[in-house]
């Protein structure tokens, strides 16, 4: 059965030429990726969340935000930048990054029983490593791309590839979770361990910098943000182009501030609700089953995401980035006024779908309109943001009083706010016009 199933993964996996470019080895290693993520964060819940009383778990919560998300905001920016000097040494970034958190895991089996304050730092390297990877694995994707696939395409089948092993992974964890606190810990050391070979079974061409250009970016360029390539050696350091998100192009920068706004929304609702369904479920349901309505919500939306990522064209992503927040106000606004069961697994589900699709949708613009040599930094400087902006929306939560309609009135007016900036910004970049594209000089 093992045997039958793992050949059935392997086929999925391998269709459309994935198999031949090596793009199936990255999809099965972010799929163990996100399963040894799921279980350290099952792991972390149940300590921090669910085994103390709602004003207890409040305070842990963010003391956990504040206490690992303040030297994040340090460390990332770093990550880019460093990992744009190993070019070389892609593989062994990911396989890094798979060994820092199977160490962590092993660590934190020991520490997480007591919930102490030794366990902050330790999941602040577990997060710092797996934004590391995600990093790198954004800048992998399109040197494994096949001829049969479009690049927004593989990004979606290795994200939904994640999505199912997240699925897997939490029934599994809370399963080890019943053995003891440390079990979900300990089943994750094993997930990267043999992480960090599989990294190193990735092609060798994702090492490999050949064919690879240097882009300069041209002050006198028109708004709509035009890049020109010039394959040139090796500049001095002082010369190299740098990731500056000013820089980057207005249909990068109206893209990012949509989806930081989106992931904003899908931090606050995780948060607010979290303690709000607790505290006074919907609908006279139990606690634990609300929690469970709008947590398969919120991942089936995520997973639609995905899969309408597949149909995702490059010269409209600006358009669909726009829709999404079209799409989480609605929601918002709706469960506002009529705060029941269905209209919070509505809004769960349709800002899981918002923030998968919109992210699918920058990732495809970084890939589109960012220069090689500094894409790693942007992808960096981009995740950081997005995290710093889901943590902002956490910790409002947290902080909000326990009120359904006020809650996600607020969530409405902020996502429609940035509505009304990012049309309005899409007037100006002109979107009639031809979209920004690299042309080779």
């Amino acid at each position: 059965m093992v045997h039958g199933t793992g050949r059935r993964i392997r086929k999925a996996t391998s269709a459309e030429g994935a198999g031949e470019s090596g793009l199936a080895k990255l999809i099965e290693l972010h799929a163990l990726n996100s399963f040894g993520d799921m279980l350290i964060t099952i792991a972390l819940a149940s300590t921090i969340f669910f085994s103390v009383p709602t004003g207890e778990a409040r305070g842990r919560v963010g003391l956990y935000l504040l206490i690992t998300m303040a030297p994040f905001a340090l460390l990332a920016p770093v990550i880019g930048p460093l990992l744009d000097r190993l070019p070389h040494g892609r593989r062994a970034a990911m396989a890094t990054s798979m060994l820092a958190r199977a160490v962590l895991a092993w660590t934190m089996a020991g520490t997480v029983v007591g919930g102490g304050i030794a366990l902050y730092p330790e999941a602040l390297g577990v997060l710092v490593a797996s934004k590391a990877y995600g990093v790198v694995r954004s800048v992998v994707v399109p040197r494994l791309l096949p001829s049969r696939l479009s690049l927004v395409k593989a990004n979606s089948r290795v994200t939904l590839a994640g999505l199912l092993a997240t699925f897997v992974g939490a029934p599994i964890g809370a399963g080890l979770h019943l053995i003891g606190p440390g079990w979900p810990l300990r089943g994750a050391f094993l997930v990267f361990v043999v992480g960090t070979l599989m990294a190193f079974h990735l092609p060798h061409k994702v090492d490999s910098a050949k064919g690879e250009q240097r882009a300069v970016l041209h002050a006198d360029d028109q708004p709509h943000g035009h890049l020109h390539l010039h394959p040139q050696p090796e500049p001095p350091k002082a010369q190299q182009p740098k990731a500056n998100l000013r820089t980057v192009g207005p249909s990068v920068i109206l893209a990012l501030r949509a989806v930081a706004t989106l992931r904003w929304l899908v931090g606050f609702l995780v948060m607010f609700l979290a303690f709000l369904l607790r505290d006074d479920p919907i609908g006279g349901l139990e606690p634990t089953v609300a929690l469970g309505l709008v947590a398969v919500a919120a991942g089936a939306g995520n997973a639609l995401g995905s899969v309408l990522g597949s149909w995702l064209r490059t010269r409209r992503s600006e358009t669909i980035v726009t829709a999404m927040l079209l799409v989480a106000t609605l929601a918002a606004g709706a469960a506002a006024l009529w705060y029941g069961v269905l209209t919070v697994v509505v809004v769960a589900a349709a800002a899981g779908m918002a923030a998968s699709l919109g992210k699918l949708a920058l990732d495809a613009l970084i890939q589109r309109d960012v220069p090689e040599s500094v894409r790693t930094s942007a992808f960096a400087r981009s995740e950081t943001l997005l995290q710093l902006s889901w943590v902002a929306g956490g910790a409002l939560g947290i902080t909000m009083p326990l009120d359904g309609a006020l809650g996600l009135s607020v969530a409405a007016g902020v996502v429609g706010l940035m509505l009304l900036w990012t049309v309005r910004s899409l007037f100006r970049i002109g979107l009639r016009r031809r979209p920004a594209t690299a042309k080779v000089a």
